[in-house]
């Protein structure tokens, strides 16, 4: 018996095609969008600064795009308040986004988030002539800005932290009066394939974005942004032009980030499961997850109704999962269940999500039973080679963070129902999660 599943829509795509949406003068349709709490902030941010967000049902939703860019406050003493809870994504992304508007804004949330780092991003705001003050602690939230429009010109800006910087650069630079040239520099650039998603958005939307590489000799030449799997900060350089995104209609594909939980239950459960909805060709990073499982033994193939995934004796695996970390717990409990050693490596970034995924995985997986030794980029998993015996009464706990209570249900497939202490906390990224579950006949008790 083959259990079939559809996977929740892309929280990530979501968020950036109602930014565009919004962004974008005239009436748009995005359908398919994920119902979360994270979207209802990104939602909730840009009706204040002027778009209108209507919902039509089924996670469609019907926007009237904003005239002349996000409008703040008029007055210093009473910023918009812009109230991001704790999304990282709807802070970064619209950190960058409000500054090429008008008026004053206050960007703030819940005390983990005023602990997530925006330095580089404020530095590049701060070039652009943007007044970001730190309301705490200089380069974290809160942060208010006093926005008059972006400039453009060149802009120089790290990622060793976050891709969601960049990002949120290249949905703000079509406002700016000149175009806007993004040199990245630092150590590395992290999370990649997220920025192709947003240059998939703008695209999407009528924008075009020169992607150039520096190749020998020094020569800068123009380079097909999907081809490239990675890059190197000095190395690239992205430019926009000044424009007006474009309305339409545009449908959300599904969250390869929140099917991992699933596709990783049919490689460790009691029978192959199939997850529906997902693009085989996507850019979403995520998508590794199908590598990652056949690397450590598990059957994974496509079918005409989705990615098919069939038990098996997993073994461990070296992986750099730089490009895909919000994979990192699924990956880590998978570990917990195979045989051997697997190594997780360059994920140093992990330390400032909604946890810190590193040391709240390896703590969890411990409570199981499991060996974990703990690195400053990564983690090293020794598997048992079964499902770990979870001793009765225990209780894991979720650190606040969606994706470890997510990924600890993978030891509840069992006899044993897997017991969280905050349950609600999937509402963040994939509300249905705990029905979705139940319906693989995995118990969970809260």
């Amino acid at each position: 018996m083959t259990l079939q599943v559809r996977a929740p829509a892309s929280k990530s795509i979501s968020h950036r095609m109602l930014i565009a949406a919004a962004l974008a003068p005239g009436h748009s349709v995005v359908r398919h969008v994920l119902d979360c709490v994270d979207l209802e902030r990104t939602r909730a941010i840009l009706t204040d600064a002027g778009a209108r967000i209507e919902p039509l049902g089924a996670g469609d939703w019907r926007v009237e795009g904003m005239t002349e860019g996000p409008r703040g406050s008029l007055s210093a003493n009473a910023p918009l308040s812009c109230d991001v809870h704790e999304s990282g994504t709807t802070c970064r992304l619209l950190s960058a986004v409000l500054s090429a508007g008008r008026g004053y804004f206050r960007i703030h949330g819940v005390p983990r988030m005023h602990e997530r780092p925006l330095g580089a991003l404020i530095e590049a705001l701060r070039s652009q002539g943007v007044d970001c003050r730190c309301e705490v602690r200089e380069g974290y939230p809160p942060l208010r800005l006093c926005a008059a429009g972006l400039p453009g010109g060149d802009v120089r800006l790290r990622m060793d932290e976050s891709s969601q910087y960049l990002s949120g650069m290249l949905l703000a630079a079509p406002f700016c009066r000149t175009p806007l040239r993004l040199s990245l520099t630092g150590e590395k650039a992290v999370s990649w394939p997220y920025v192709g998603l947003t240059l998939q958005t703008l695209e999407d939307f009528g924008l075009h974005v020169l992607v150039e590489e520096r190749r020998s000799g020094g020569i800068w030449q123009s380079a097909d942004w999907r081809k490239l799997a990675s890059v190197r900060p000095a190395d690239i350089r992205l430019t926009v032009q000044p424009g007006r995104y474009a309305c339409g209609e545009h449908t959300v594909e599904g969250d390869w980030s929140g099917a991992s939980y699933l596709l990783a239950a049919g490689a460790v459960g009691l029978h192959p499961l199939c997850v529906t909805g997902l693009r085989q060709n996507s850019l979403q990073g995520d998508r590794a997850i199908a590598e990652i499982l056949r690397a450590m033994g598990a059957p994974v193939e496509w079918t005409p109704e989705g990615v098919r995934v069939s038990p098996a004796a997993l073994h461990g695996v070296d992986v750099d999962m730089g490009d895909c970390p919000d994979l990192v717990p699924t990956v880590a409990a998978l570990a917990a269940v195979a045989g051997g050693v697997t190594r997780i490596r360059n994920v140093a970034h992990l330390r400032f999500k909604e946890s810190d995924r590193l040391a709240a995985s390896a703590g969890e997986l411990r409570r199981a039973g499991v060996t974990v030794d703990e690195f400053e980029d990564g983690l090293a998993v020794h598997g048992l080679g079964r499902q770990p015996t979870v001793p009765q009464g225990t209780v894991f706990q979720t650190h606040n963070d969606h994706r470890i209570a997510m990924s600890m249900a993978l030891f509840g497939l069992g006899e044993q129902p897997v017991v969280v202490d905050n349950p609600s906390v999937v509402n963040k990224s994939f509300p249905r999660f705990w029905e979705v579950w139940s319906m693989l006949r995995c118990p969970v008790s809260n």
